[in-house]
């Protein structure tokens, strides 16, 4: 059997792949393992490596480290939702020179690291008599990059849907602004939610690139908690610890886009369903 794009694996196929899994896994597994085992060789995972966790001052600072990186976060993620929204309709103008600044603004920033985006505003703004915060610079240098990939993201959602939406709505009479952000955008923001999900987890991991402008997240707390003798210099423990709340933070900012695009399916069949239950009450009556 055999479909337009590829065939089928047959029995023998299937079986090689579930091996190939399982061997794979196998490998991953010990890996993990080996790494695991080193640690505690090390003595990595003893009472004094983790003892600094009991400390009541240190839970407090490192809460606040989380809430600094969830701030940036959301700052940026706002900024960048924008960005990417304005830019996405500049490269969809009808007029040429809002496409060619658009087009040049995107992809300018989009092939500049974000870590470099920082280093700009943190270093050189300062030069020119602009004062910049670590928080600040942080937050721009995320937004002006992950702003220029959600801009040529949302660029590809809009050009995805039918025609017959901005026909449709120049037909009621909607200037060319209105249907971008009032008809368009609404729909590709909802069609392209898991990619968009996906670079705002991109954003979130981008910042603990902050701890290197001394911006103080969680990874700079990390940093420091590690480098302290009196704990027995925990570096090891407590790059485990951010790990693990990066981990939950993005898992959670998942669970949010799963939960999200189950309720826009949802949606989906409550405006569908009068139209049939309309049918349905007028074959009764007959």
């Amino acid at each position: 059997m055999s479909n337009v794009l590829f065939d089928v694996p047959g029995p023998k196929a299937r079986l090689r792949y579930r091996t190939y899994a399982v061997v794979g896994t196998l490998v991953v597994l010990a890996f993990i393992g080996y790494i695991g085992w080193r640690f505690y060789d090390s003595g990595q995972f003893t009472a004094r490596k983790w003892e600094w966790l009991q400390y009541a001052q240190v839970q407090r600072d490192l809460g606040n480290a989380v809430l600094q990186t969830v701030a940036a976060f959301a700052a940026a993620a706002v900024l960048a939702l924008i960005f990417g929204a304005i830019f996405a309709a500049g490269r969809l103008s009808d007029h040429a020179w809002i496409r060619r600044i658009a087009g040049f603004v995107v992809e300018f920033f989009r092939a500049i690291p974000a870590l470099i985006l920082m280093f700009l505003f943190y270093f050189g703004l300062p030069t020119v008599g602009v004062p910049m915060t670590p928080f600040l610079g942080v937050v721009f240098g995320l937004t002006l990059y992950n702003g220029s990939v959600l801009a040529e993201v949302f660029r590809a959602g809009i050009q995805s849907l039918p025609k017959g939406q901005s026909e449709a709505a120049y037909a009621l009479g909607m200037r060319k602004t209105q249907v971008m952000f009032l008809v368009l955008l609404p729909q590709a923001i909802r069609a392209m939610l898991p990619t968009i999900i996906s670079q705002l987890v991109v954003l979130l991991k981008d910042t603990a690139l902050g701890f290197i402008i001394t911006f103080q997240e969680l990874l700079y707390y990390a940093r420091y908690i590690g480098s302290q003798g009196t704990f027995g210099r925990p570096i090891v423990p407590s790059t485990i610890v951010a790990t693990a709340i990066y981990v939950v933070m993005c898992l959670l900012l998942t669970a949010l886009a799963t939960y999200l695009e189950r309720r826009n399916r949802r949606n989906k069949k409550v405006v569908a369903a009068p139209p049939a239950a309309t049918e349905n009450l007028a074959a009764a009556s007959a």
